[in-house]
């Protein structure tokens, strides 16, 4: 899955529908499945919530529309921001995207399988590995 950044100063899609990291996804899936891109806010960096409604976007209600995260992104949130389910990313305005691109590059393998992973067919057969 790829990234996609939109830099601080641009808009975001206008028809977009907008969700505070409070409001219930689950509770508002009929007005998010008639939107093709959905906003999740981080108010700060460290408040994962927005993390959460993603993989409740992703996986319960199989949304198949961009997810998008704004507010308080920054570089190193890329890795888990694409893991969760996330297609587009509006970094800080302080923040580099060559930083986030970098960060994506960090890490290859994961001990966990991501939600596409799980949903994907390919994906079913798991490898593993004993160490002697």
């Amino acid at each position: 899955m790829s990234m996609n950044f939109i830099a601080a100063h641009d808009p975001l899609p206008a028809d977009a529908l907008a969700l505070d990291n409070t409001d219930d996804v689950l509770a508002r899936a009929a007005e998010i499945r008639e939107r093709a891109a959905v906003v999740l806010r981080f108010p700060k960096w460290t408040d994962g919530r927005a993390y959460s409604q993603a993989v409740l976007l992703r996986g319960r209600l199989r949304y198949a529309g961009r997810v998008i995260a704004s507010g308080d992104v920054v570089a190193d949130m890329a890795p888990l921001l694409r893991r969760c389910g996330f297609d587009d990313m509006q970094l800080r305005a302080d923040q580099r995207e060559e930083t986030a691109r970098r960060a994506l590059g960090h890490f290859d393998h994961h001990y966990q399988r991501s939600l596409a992973e799980r949903q994907s067919p390919a994906a079913a057969h798991v490898t593993v590995h004993v160490l002697a």
